[in-house]
């Protein structure tokens, strides 16, 4: 069986506050502190949507989320890790979220589950995002 957290118990926790600070600034939308999150080179890939595919650069991820979230009124995200495996000043981790939102169109609310399979780095001391790979389980 591979253990799901291995590495320094110190990188895992502050792995897991930037996971945790993603959501609590998807939730408030707070452009700046969910920007803060990524490294100029890094990934986003949203090729579960085929019209977004991969999104490369931090300028070019940080635009795209601000054009997103006025689709996404009274959004309420949770986010859980379910993996976290440490390598030095690189990681990988895997973490599990739902959310609910309006949908503008019909003021319903939908709802999502999904994974983001992560690839961080540890850059001065501080651990950042290099790429997201997201994938819905479940929606309706």
């Amino acid at each position: 069986m591979t253990a799901n957290y291995t590495g320094p118990l110190e990188d895992r926790i502050a792995i897991r506050e930037v996971l945790e600070t993603y959501a609590d600034a998807v939730n408030r939308v707070d452009e700046a502190l969910w920007a803060s999150l990524w490294v100029e080179d890094c990934h986003w890939d949203l090729s579960h949507y085929p019209e977004l595919g991969v999104v490369s650069g931090k300028t070019a991820v940080v635009d795209l989320w601000r054009g997103a979230m006025p689709f996404y009124p009274k959004l309420s995200f949770i986010m859980t890790p379910g993996m976290i495996q440490v390598d030095g000043d690189t990681a990988v981790a895997r973490a599990y979220f739902s959310e609910v939102y309006e949908e503008p169109d019909t003021l319903k609310d939908k709802r999502a589950r999904a994974c983001y399979n992560d690839t961080l780095v540890k850059r001065d001391g501080q651990w950042f995002l290099k790429s997201r790979a997201f994938t819905i389980i479940h929606q309706t």
